[in-house]
């Protein structure tokens, strides 16, 4: 990033062959603090030139990497891991300036983006092929996996630092050249990454970052030289993503939206599952596609729950960022406090109860914020939108129901499936909920059951389109493509035994 002498916005340029650059675009969009309302950011977008320019460097680059010794890529690994550890602090202000997350929260994300790294780095475990010896007289097989190319990870505002470490470390460990296009909400980690890549020894071209938006985007998916994609957004343009660049021939995983529901039972403590909740309903302001956004309460667990559930609620420290003891700031934009909020308001003029009303939540001193306070919405239907849409902010619902059974229906009938979690005492109700849901992710007493590094990441359902989660094993396969070898070296005076017939044993 460099600042401009005739203006006091900083400048946010692509990373492009190893090097900062303005790029040959002239469009730009402004980068706000939504903390204050306040833009300080200008970003350039990438134009045809540039993405050209990007993908040539890109292919040449994964050229040499793909060849380059298992040993010396986890080299330049470990020092990228070193790198990311000692900057966290600087990586977490970039985060919390430009998405607003506090900065505990921005220096959680980068925790887990470090495990990541930290998976990667086994990457000549990973890669082991297998050998299977006289398969036929004098004839062996064996396997291995080479990479595809060059990638591309179009990355959510929500997670700038943590979602593209979930696939860069991955697709360049497995010996691909990676062209991260992040969101245009929070840019500038992504150069601050790119640094670092180039710092701990990563050759010029092999990992990229090209700022955008649609035309970026639809050119990262077309284009005849990019093998595969990594998306992380919301349902309809994951849908978009897949389809289009499946039709041009590309490897794609594609993570969708989620509307993730927690059961309580009434052995539950429901102390501990009002205190998870609330972290999960308003941590990063609701932010995040695993957060809990609906609290299926059972019974009569319902209106305890719901009277611990606000207390909580009211309890949220609600600031900047930047400000010591905060646990939740402002949401993304404008747009999406307008949204949040008419969806509140549509559910409490349709009959829901309002218990915890964050609409017009203001914070001193930032005014200008896109300010949501922490929401609860009580006995939610099903047909309400509070319901049917993912809110992506700061607002739980509650949804009452009689029996387990009857919870464990209604989140099979939503169209989602990436997280959900069950609050009880009780080990045959949990194994019976993890058993029956059909959600790709699962926590016990656990509200946000994002698997750790050596599992791999995604849902079921309209969360996910492609057949390959992120990160993990799964990671490594999504990045690799198989290739079997069947050798035979003959003593040279013996007859070589070729026949017409088709070979057996």
């Amino acid at each position: 990033m460099t600042t401009s002498t005739m203006t006091t916005l900083t400048q946010i340029n692509h990373f492009i062959n190893g090097a900062e650059t303005p790029g040959e675009g002239d469009r730009t969009q402004p980068v706000y603090n939504p903390a204050t309302g306040q833009v300080t950011g200008e970003l350039r977008l990438a134009n045809r030139s540039d993405l050209e320019t990007a993908v040539a460097a890109a292919k040449k680059a994964a050229e040499k990497w793909g060849d380059i010794s298992l040993a010396k890529r986890t080299a330049v690994l470990f020092r990228f891991r070193e790198l990311v550890a000692a900057h966290v602090d600087e990586l977490a202000q970039l985060v919390t300036a430009e998405h607003g997350k506090v900065l505990s929260d921005a220096k959680g994300e980068i925790g887990r983006g470090l495990e990541v790294i930290e998976f990667a780095c086994g990457i000549p475990q990973l890669l082991k092929g297998e050998y299977s010896d006289q398969v036929s007289t004098g004839i062996d097989v064996f396997s291995f996996r080479e990479p595809l190319g060059v990638v591309a990870g179009i990355t959510p505002f929500n997670f700038p630092v943590m979602v593209p470490l979930w696939m860069a470390p991955m697709a360049i460990a497995t010996g691909n050249a990676f062209i991260l296009k992040p969101s245009e909400r929070d840019p500038s980690p992504s150069l601050l990454l790119a640094k670092l890549w180039k710092d701990a020894g990563l050759p010029d071209g092999v990992f990229q970052v090209l700022h955008g938006d649609k035309e970026t985007v639809d050119g990262l998916l077309t284009h005849p030289d990019v093998d595969g994609i990594s998306f992380v957004g919301s349902t309809p343009i994951a849908k978009y993503v897949h389809e289009t660049a499946t039709r041009h021939g590309k490897r794609v995983q594609a993570l969708g939206g989620a509307k993730n529901h927690a059961i309580v039972l009434p052995d539950a403590d429901l102390d501990n599952a009002a205190d998870h909740l609330a972290a999960a309903a308003f941590g990063s302001a609701g932010q995040r596609c695993m957060a809990i956004s609906v609290a299926v309460a059972v019974g009569d667990a319902a209106e305890l729950l719901v009277k611990k559930v606000e207390e909580r609620a009211l309890a949220v420290k609600v600031n900047n960022g930047t400000v010591p003891g905060a646990e939740m700031g402002p949401v993304i934009t404008p747009a999406s406090k307008d949204r949040i909020r008419k969806i509140v308001t549509d559910a409490a003029e349709s009959g829901a109860a309002l218990v915890v009303d964050g609409r017009d939540l203001v914070v001193p001193g930032h005014e200008e914020g896109f300010w949501v306070g922490p929401t609860v919405l009580d006995h939610v239907k099903t047909g309400m939108s509070a319901y049917t849409e993912e809110i992506f902010g700061p607002v739980l619902v509650v949804v009452r129901v009689d029996s387990l059974e009857e919870g464990i229906k209604l989140i099979n009938a939503n169209p989602y499936g990436n997280g959900t979690a069950i609050f009880t005492s009780s080990g045959a109700a949990a194994r019976k909920f993890q058993r029956s849901v059909t959600v790709g992710m699962v926590g016990i007493n656990v509200p946000l059951p994002v698997p750790v590094a050596y599992h791999s990441f995604g849902g079921w359902k309209a969360s996910l389109f492609g057949d390959k989660h992120i990160y993990g094993p799964e990671g490594v396969s999504f990045y690799t493509r198989g290739k079997v070898i069947t050798s035979r070296w003959p003593e040279t005076h013996h007859a070589s035994g070729a026949s017409y017939n088709f070979p057996s044993h």
